[in-house]
């Protein structure tokens, strides 16, 4: 017996576990390979099923399948290992969402040409005929040819690029010496030289409240360890430059930096500031980055050469190598809330990492999160505060337009007043916003002859004429098709009226109204990427731009010195539907708006056009009460049980007909939980019944905070068993409820 427990202790020695980026349950057991120096971290390749996939040693083989039955791992690559902190999170996260933990390590190893020897490129070397050139100092030699001369004297090779940056000149410089048989080719692993944040830069002169606020920042990061620390001021405040100095303090000890923006639209202007900061720009994560650049970076950053990347949510799963400090600038946003594959909040994650690798993490906000107010007041967090805006700008005065009594003309949106200020602003040579929070032209599109609505064919959902791009889209499976000539229900022609404005519909009436105004929309889908963005915030700088009409993505993070006036047209889109969140992000979107007036010395207004004036909402922004607004929002939430005083899960069903989605749906009702603090809503047809094409069912669990909701989800789930076309979606701490 002895004998035989010490061959399967051995045996087990002999394996690891591998865990593969695919929605699996678990890690699977391969036997080591010849040479077993492999460690937990590693990246492998294995052979599974007729494939060859790229896994990561995920510790010791279970010993649950016999040894003869396993497969062998084929090799190690030659890429940093997943350090313990980044595997310790994916299990977290996998553990959290009840998401398959392959499904979590996919998103660690979106970049799988960066996990294989790096690729050869051609570089430049000095060669004898370049170093005896340099030498004798000769007459030929441009000062542009000399500095890449010397940039390579000392014997190390390097790229063209690298080297022209180097030497500040064009590649064509190198070239010619080429030509000119002064430098030879040489073979190089693609590895680019990075941009050198300088720390030691000084910053901008900073208000005494700034001041303290980043000094109390950089002795957070200079102590190190675990803390979360809320940056909250007012927008204006000069918050980035405050947490800058906490960056600055991590770099001087030697740590690398993620910063999450919840939008690349509100890069362009940071990517600037920090440039001017620090002197050379960050790495950037984000879906518009191409594949090489994306292989790069990932490799530059789990190799530590990467000091500061600044991102959106899905840079936290970057392998950094030696991660000293997380920013999550602008922490309330709903952006940072993955709602496809694994359903993560970004922000909470973060904190989680930052917990799990003992580094200090700091959230900024203009309005923090309800839940983010409650950590604070309950000393969880700690709160530097920033009361007042930088300089001489101060905070915009507030107005309220009642639509009940100024109402705008007919097949128009703007009420006079809003209307007269947008003159006396233009007049004045300053800049107007207006912001709509609904892209294209109009929302919804029917026929004057029979009133047939145009419907996406996939989704229960109306389709949003797009007039510029001479479209029908649906925002939420992107369905696209041309206007139709004649109505599809009765065949009448030219019988189409748009309903309701988008911002296209709202920029054509200010043109309509001042023909001389230089007039840009900024929304997402007339914007394509990130130079794009650049491109129309310095024409807005220069003042090249008089109007600005944009969706969400003009309402954080810019600054424009002469943009004084603030026109929200429609103030009340966000409180309407079932949202527990809809007033606190009515409010935080709203003073993020507002926030754009008025940031330098010319004093800002703000036009809140809106039919109910008396709203909780509309009473905090007017007179300035964050605190009581938000104060309010807990006790409502906290009577009921709600975030952050209780826990929520959604379970979602679809499938590809109605029928199978009520069945499952009765299936899951059967059996749903039944204890003390959990309570089951549902089913009920999602209020996007349809989605993609798949019909949808929705429960609710509401739970109580000291519920292992988690627990009582997984159990619920293994009691039945759905058909394979039947897909089961959980959303723990939902922010979606559509």
């Amino acid at each position: 017996m002895p004998e035989r427990h010490a061959r399967s202790v051995a045996a087990v020695a002999m394996r690891a576990s591998v865990l593969l980026p695919l929605p699996l349950e678990g890690a699977y057991d391969y036997l080591l390979p010849e040479d077993p120096a492999l460690s937990p971290g590693d990246f492998v390749r294995v052979p599974l099923g007729g494939r060859t996939l790229i896994g990561v040693v995920w510790g010791e083989g279970s010993g649950a399948v016999e040894s003869g039955k396993l497969k062998a791992i084929v090799e190690r690559l030659p890429a940093p290992p997943l350090r313990a902190e980044l595997r310790r999170l994916v299990d977290w996260v996998a553990h959290y969402t009840l998401s398959p933990p392959g499904a979590v390590l996919r998103m660690a190893m979106s970049v799988p040409d960066a996990l294989l020897p790096p690729r050869t490129v051609t570089g430049y070397a000095l060669n004898d005929h370049g170093r005896a050139a340099l030498a004798a100092g000769e007459r030929s030699l441009t000062p542009a040819r000399r500095r890449v001369l010397e940039a390579l004297s000392d014997g190390t090779p390097m790229a063209a690029a690298d080297l022209a940056r180097h030497a500040a000149c064009g590649a064509g410089v190198v070239r010619a010496l080429f030509d000119l048989g002064l430098v030879g080719h040489a073979a190089l692993a693609e590895r680019s030289q990075l941009p050198e944040p300088d720390w030691r830069r000084p910053g901008p002169t900073l208000s005494s409240a700034q001041e303290m606020a980043a000094k109390d920042l950089a002795a957070v990061v200079a102590k190190g360890g675990f803390g979360v620390t809320l940056l909250d001021g007012v927008t204006g405040s000069g918050k980035t430059e405050v947490y800058f100095a906490a960056i600055a303090a991590a770099l001087a000890r030697g740590r690398q930096v993620l910063v999450l923006l919840p939008e690349i639209a509100l890069s362009s202007q940071w990517l600037q500031r920090f440039r001017e900061r620090f002197g050379a720009p960050p790495l950037e994560w984000h879906s518009d980055l191409g594949q090489a650049a994306r292989r790069v970076t990932w490799r530059a950053v789990a190799e530590g050469r990467a000091r500061v990347v600044v991102g959106a949510r899905s840079a936290l799963f970057l392998p950094f190598a030696d991660l000293g400090l997380i920013v999550v600038d602008e922490e309330q946003d709903a952006s940072f809330k993955q709602e496809d594959g694994v359903i993560y909040h970004a922000r909470d994650m973060a904190v989680v990492r930052a917990s799990l690798a003992q580094m200090p993490i700091v959230l900024v906000s203009a309005t923090p999160s309800l839940e983010t107010t409650v950590n604070v007041e309950h000393g969880r967090y700690a709160r530097l505060h920033l009361p007042a805006r930088h300089g001489a700008a101060r905070l915009p005065e507030i107005r309220v337009v009642d639509m009940r009594q100024a109402r705008p003309e007919r097949q128009r949106f703007l009420s006079p007043p809003l209307v007269a200020a947008l003159a006396e602003t233009m007049a004045a040579g300053e800049q107007a916003m207006l912001f709509l929070n609904r892209r294209g032209y109009a929302p919804l599109t029917l026929c004057r002859a029979c009133g047939h609505r145009l419907e996406c064919p996939n989704c229960t959902a109306w389709l949003v004429e797009h007039r510029f791009a001479a479209t029908l889209q649906c925002h939420h499976c992107g369905h696209t098709e041309p206007v139709p000539p004649l109505c599809p229900a009765c065949g009448a022609a030219a019988s189409f009226a748009a309903c309701g404005p988008g911002v296209e519909r709202l920029s054509e009436e200010v043109l309509a109204r001042f023909p001389a105004a230089r007039l840009a929309v900024m929304a997402s889908d007339t914007l394509t990427g990130p130079r794009a963005i650049a491109t129309l915030m310095a024409a807005v700088e220069e003042h090249r731009i008089d109007v600005l009409v944009g969706t969400q993505v003009v309402a954080k993070g810019h600054h424009f010195p002469l943009l004084t006036l603030v026109g929200v047209v429609d103030a009340d889109l966000g409180l309407n539907g079932g949202d527990l969140r809809a007033a606190e992000r009515t409010f935080q979107l709203l003073n993020q708006v507002a926030g754009r007036a008025g940031r330098a010395d010319r004093p800002g207004i703000v036009y809140l056009q809106t039919w109910m004036p008396e709203h909780p909402v509309m009473r905090a922004l007017l007179s300035d009460d964050r605190d009581r607004f938000m104060a309010a929002e807990a006790e409502a939430r906290k009577a009921q049980g709600l975030p952050p005083f209780g826990r929520l899960a959604a379970l979602i069903l679809s499938a590809p007909d109605d029928d199978s989605a009520e069945f499952a749906a009765r299936a899951f009702a059967r059996v749903a939980p039944q204890m003390p603090g959990v309570e089951t809503l549902g089913p009920a047809p999602a209020p996007l019944a349809i989605l993609r094409g798949r019909h949808r069912r929705r429960f609710l669990v509401k739970a109580r905070r000291d519920v292992n909701l988690q627990a009582v989800l997984r159990q619920w789930l293994g009691r039945v068993k759905v058909a394979s076309t039947v897909r089961v979606q959980v959303d723990v701490d939902p922010y979606s409820f559509l």
